[in-house]
């Protein structure tokens, strides 16, 4: 077999890698207040579209969210008042920590373990990468650098949500500012906190 065809027949064995994470079409949570409880119904459909465990991201929520839950039957609900924009933001957080690739931004990954340490490995790339918990060290610096509602604060945007938000982290706060681009420093109002999400304007 000369070259060019074996050439050829190593190109149509390498993965299509082609596109962005605009090809992960996560379908927008279902929120349903019920007394003193929230129901996110199609966690389990948005846990399938992700490739990962339903109770996963569930756990995921309730640290983002900083509130208990319990997952039954593909549904989950949580303690607490909840919009769907909460969930959205939350599952927006759980897609850049656990889904999407470092290196080339594509949603090809899978989580697995070695030597007990869970890791993210992309099919598309062939990055792999620990997931870390955070330290004693990096919680104490997150409570340093609390987030409070009806106050002002430069920031940085370092990504973009799924929605088209600018997307800026402080501590251990994940704000969401519209109208902000990656790359931008800006200041930016906070309009209201939900565990550890926060949603702001451009002040």
């Amino acid at each position: 077999m000369d070259y060019e065809s074996s050439l050829d027949r190593a190109m149509e064995d390498v993965p299509d890698i082609g596109g962005d994470e605009q090809r992960l079409q996560i379908p927008d949570a279902t929120a349903q207040k019920d007394g003193a409880f929230t129901r996110f119904k199609n966690v389990d459909d948005i846990a399938d579209v992700l490739s990962r465990e339903t109770e996963h991201v569930h756990r995921f929520i309730q640290r983002e969210l900083g509130t208990s839950g319990k997952l039954e039957d593909g549904r989950a609900r949580y303690n607490g008042s909840f919009s769907q924009q909460d969930f959205d933001a939350a599952v927006d957080a759980y897609v850049d920590e656990y889904v999407l690739c470092t290196e080339c931004g594509l949603p090809d990954t899978r989580l697995v373990r070695e030597d007990r340490t869970p890791m993210l490995r992309c099919d598309a790339c062939g990055a792999f990468r620990p997931v870390t918990k955070r330290s004693t060290s990096t919680q104490q610096q997150q409570q340093q650098e609390a987030v409070e509602e009806g106050k002002t604060y430069t920031v940085e945007i370092t990504g973009t949500g799924r929605k088209g938000d600018g997307v800026a982290e402080k501590g251990e706060y994940t704000i969401f500012v519209p109208g902000a681009a990656e790359g931008d420093v800006v200041d930016i109002y906070i309009k209201n906190i939900s565990g550890n999400l926060a949603f702001a304007r451009l002040d």
